[in-house]
């Protein structure tokens, strides 16, 4: 089926109200966890290509999650779906009156490429939960694990049902140009406005959760041994591709030489002395990524790190006092580059 075909025959599947029922609705969650788990190899194999996460990050940030939000979904569905009692307004007594939560219908996710398991899944569990039939587009960034979710939902649920499509720029274009009941997306600003933009035609409800500059503050009176190692964890995750990383770091005067240090012990503590030999640590998504990432270091002061070798990764980096008007101070990094 091509996309419109997809659409059309999600929505006549939505509309014979099936998966409105909470029993098929749970029985889908179940089947869907079951094969996560089954396939959970996989899974692990195809993040290792994409971004050369080791099994236990892929567990930690991505697979682990996924169960964890099944399991919790399992749990509460039956008592969300059920009738909630309202207070009546006066003027229609003896009416009785209720709540019903209800699914929107067709729904498009359209997943990034940092988490390319979790942040494809998770949405889907919600919308599954829901009582929603959905088309995932996974990143074609992320070849390897979108690959391996195509495969997973065709093995577990029929594409009038659940159906992914895969490919790049185009297949996005035609996706957009359909008529959804609601959009959740996880990207770029710039990719999330022309998603805004195809939304209001039909005034499609969205959730856009989308990048951007998120500094982190630490005075003089914190403990700056536990704010180093946090501050370090949060930023060097999947080597900086997370959108809620710290993405630079403004810290009082009076702890600064002390604050880098014990970030620098922390980084040693994480990766060994020369993260670039750790074969567990992650690489940029791609060429075009490394590229823009290793650029941010151009002119600038390095106080620890620095450097990047052919494998697409690009070591813990500490820069010192970047000129605020910098590509890496007005642009989101996105890379193991924390500015002080």
């Amino acid at each position: 089926m091509n996309i419109t075909e997809i659409v059309q025959a999600q929505r006549t599947y939505f509309n014979s109200h099936i998966t409105k029922d909470v029993a098929f609705r749970m029985a889908a969650l179940k089947r869907l966890r079951a094969a996560i788990q089954a396939n959970q190899e996989k899974i692990y194999t195809a993040l290792r290509n994409d971004l050369n996460k080791s099994d236990f990050e892929a567990y930690m940030t991505e697979v682990g999650l996924v169960l964890d939000e099944s399991r919790f979904l399992l749990k509460q569905t039956p008592r969300w779906a059920k009738k909630k009692i309202a207070p009546t307004p006066a003027a229609i007594l003896p009416a009785i009156s209720y709540e019903i939560a209800e699914p929107y219908g067709v729904v498009l996710i359209m997943s990034p490429w940092n988490y390319p398991f979790q942040l494809a899944i998770e949405p889907l569990l919600g919308a599954i939960a829901a009582g929603n039939c959905v088309v995932l587009k996974p990143s074609a960034y992320a070849v390897e694990t979108s690959k391996i979710l195509a495969e997973l939902i065709a093995e577990v649920f029929p594409p009038e049902y659940v159906s992914v499509v895969q490919g790049g720029r185009k297949e996005n274009t035609d996706l957009l140009q359909q008529r959804f009941d609601y959009i959740f997306f996880t990207g770029s600003v710039t990719v999330g406005k022309l998603v805004m933009e195809s939304a209001a035609k039909y005034l499609t409800p969205v959730s856009l959760e989308l990048g951007g500059k998120s500094p982190c503050i630490v005075d003089s009176s914190a403990d700056i041994k536990i704010a180093a190692r946090r501050i370090a964890f949060g930023k060097l995750i999947n080597a900086g591709q997370t959108c809620v990383a710290p993405d630079y770091l403004f810290v009082h005067s009076s702890i600064k030489e002390h604050m880098v240090e014990y970030i620098k012990a922390e980084i040693s503590n994480f990766y060994g002395e020369d993260p670039l030999q750790n074969e567990n640590y992650p690489k940029m998504i791609n060429e075009k990524h490394f590229n823009c990432v290793k650029d941010y270091l151009e002119g600038q002061q390095v106080l620890l790190g620095g450097k990047w070798n052919e494998r697409l990764q690009i070591a813990p980096t500490l820069l010192d006092e970047p000129n605020l008007d910098s590509s890496v101070m007005t642009d989101e990094i996105f890379g193991p580059i924390l500015p002080i």
